[in-house]
């Protein structure tokens, strides 16, 4: 198959709804055997996720997230604001919701999630040389940090209710050589 050429062209795109956070809504699809087809998706921002190695344990949040109804350990993560790189992004993230300063930061990967059904590119980014500072949380951040064992950071990441964006960094980060 010739991947150059379009063999799903978009014959309509309609928005059905935007929110502050996500739009959503469906592009009726020509298919390659001729049918059509709508193919309903959400666009969200960009996002970063933390991965923040303090000696030999790496730090994590607490929140309570009413979407599952579940208090949640998860890593350090946030939205990509405009003008943000990832890196820049971590660093803002990992301030306003841990207080703490990151001598370097290396993005990891970043990626297209959920492509079935999600427009929504996530970046992962490690963060090192760490120095504490005040937090600035958001109005809707209830946080509490705590630093886990990097050695037990992958069973805590896959503990109910385990979440993809953490389980995702730690695991890239051990593959990268971060934790042992």
């Amino acid at each position: 198959m010739d991947w150059t050429a379009d063999p799903w062209p978009v014959v309509e795109r309609e928005r059905e709804y935007e929110t502050g956070w996500y739009t959503g809504g469906y592009d009726r699809v020509r298919q390659p055997n001729g049918t059509e087809k709508d193919y309903y998706w959400a666009a969200l921002p960009d996002a970063v996720v933390v991965l923040a190695v303090d000696g030999d344990d790496v730090v994590f949040v607490e929140q309570y997230r009413p979407v599952v109804r579940e208090h949640c350990l998860e890593l350090v993560a946030g939205i990509v604001e405009d003008g943000e790189d990832y890196e820049t992004a971590a660093r803002r993230e990992l301030r306003e919701e841990a207080g703490l300063l990151a001598g370097d930061v290396t993005l990891l990967e970043s990626f297209a999630c959920s492509t079935g059904i999600l427009r929504h590119d996530r970046g992962i980014v490690v963060a090192t040389d760490l120095t504490e500072t005040d937090r600035d949380l958001d109005d809707n951040e209830f946080l509490t940090v705590t630093r886990v064992p990097a050695d037990d950071a992958l069973a805590r990441a896959r503990a109910h209710p385990a979440n993809d964006a953490t389980i995702e960094g730690v695991l890239l980060a051990r593959a990268d050589g971060y934790l042992d």
